[in-house]
């Protein structure tokens, strides 16, 4: 919806589009749990919407002249599928005139319908350091009369590694939610996927990184069935139920990273999704090719030495050469200021001390990890393992 309305009214009425969208929405919470939930509840909020951008035209002579337009793009009878719109959007918020950081926050914020909470929790930023993001955003796009096409050529490809970027993060929140009762939100990940299908099947984003990256959601969601109980409670890659795993989604992760691996190049999408793959045709967690996996994340990390890469890095490396190779890679990393709220660095500290057999300092780990934001599921699996010993590796 937000995608049409903004080819309708153009991208400097961005906030006039968004406004719209909200109004539907808000509509359909307060009426439907006393109306009953339409038979076409798409169609409803599209024709909400419409109505509530036609009142908006009528108030706004300079737009009157977009009628005709608004009303061919909302036909009563069917909300219709927009993934063109979708697309074309995505690369509007991902110009080369934007900031790097202004471009995934936009995206994430205008396409995916993430809350400023969210894209800060994916940054690991300060909530009002997005919020200004947001609006320097749509004033640049506005400013300079950015419209909205799809690029052509070179320009569309200069525009793909934001646009990748973009669904890393959105599927990633999806995956790993930050905070709140609910470990997964499988809805967006399938959503982060669906565009993700989008870009792949672009003639001219039909490039080996586009592949890479939907192999490594694909191989990554195939996990989703066993990461959680019927409770909601979270089960550790060690404990999951493998045959619950998704073996429809793994082998089309598979295919789409040997569509990945024509030609020379080798981005971190190739290497994550690499890293994947060795997880999902393992046959147990003990039979894991750790060596293997530990080599790609020094790849890795060579190539994005990030903290929380690094992080990762670190896990692999207890596993391959013991925790103590783990908690000395850590200290590398133990203060870094992006990691202060992270929950997963002292609560990996904990377990590879518990591994270890110091108890007191695992307890200790734990507790500063449960003093940081973390989901339900992840909170009340810490406050198990405070008295139990043994390794809890939250891969």
């Amino acid at each position: 919806m937000l995608a049409t309305l903004t080819r309708i009214f153009g991208p400097r009425r961005l906030d006039l589009a968004e406004e719209v969208v909200e109004d539907a929405l808000v509509k359909a919470l307060e009426l439907w749990p006393f109306q009953g939930i339409p038979e076409n509840p798409s169609a409803w909020l599209i024709q909400v919407a419409k109505h509530r951008a036609l009142d908006a035209i009528r108030r706004e002579a300079s737009l009157a002249e977009k009628l005709p337009d608004l009303t061919r793009a909302f036909p009563p009878e069917d909300a219709g599928h927009f993934a063109d719109d979708e697309l074309t959007m995505m690369f509007l918020c991902c110009h080369p005139a934007l900031a790097r950081e202004t471009r995934i926050a936009l995206t994430l914020k205008s396409v995916a319908g993430f809350s400023v909470r969210e894209i800060a929790r994916a940054f690991l930023a300060e909530e009002a350091a997005i919020a200004q993001r947001l609006v320097r955003g749509k004033r640049q796009i506005r400013d300079r009369e950015i419209q909205f096409e799809m690029p052509i050529g070179a320009e569309l490809l200069a525009r793909l590694d934001s646009v990748l970027e973009v669904l890393y993060l959105f599927f990633n929140e999806g995956y790993s939610a930050h905070e709140g009762e609910s470990l997964l939100r499988q809805d967006l990940c399938e959503e982060a996927i669906r565009l993700a299908r989008l870009v792949a099947g672009h003639p001219t984003t039909d490039v080996p990184r586009t592949h890479a990256l939907l192999a490594l959601l694909l191989l990554q969601a195939s996990r989703l069935p066993a990461r959680v109980s019927a409770e909601g409670e979270l089960f550790l890659m060690r404990d999951q139920d493998r045959s619950l795993w998704d073996r429809r989604l793994i082998a089309k992760g598979l295919a789409h990273l040997d569509r990945s691996a024509t030609g020379d190049e080798l981005s971190s999408y190739h290497l994550q999704a690499g890293i994947a793959s060795h997880h999902a045709i393992a046959a147990s967690y003990a039979e894991t090719d750790w060596q293997e996996i530990g080599e790609l994340y020094e790849q890795l990390y060579a190539m994005d030495p990030s903290p929380v890469i690094a992080l990762n890095r670190a896990i692999a490396l207890s596993r391959w050469k013991g925790p103590e190779a783990g908690i000395a890679a850590l200290s590398e990393i133990e203060r870094h200021p992006a990691l202060a709220h992270y929950h997963l660095l002292p609560a990996t500290l904990g377990e590879l001390w518990s591994e270890l057999g110091d108890t007191e300092r695992a307890a200790a780990y734990y507790r500063a990890a449960l003093e940081r934001p973390c989901t339900g599921p992840e909170r009340r699996l810490l406050q198990k393992k405070l008295g139990i010993a043994g390794p809890v590796i939250l891969a």
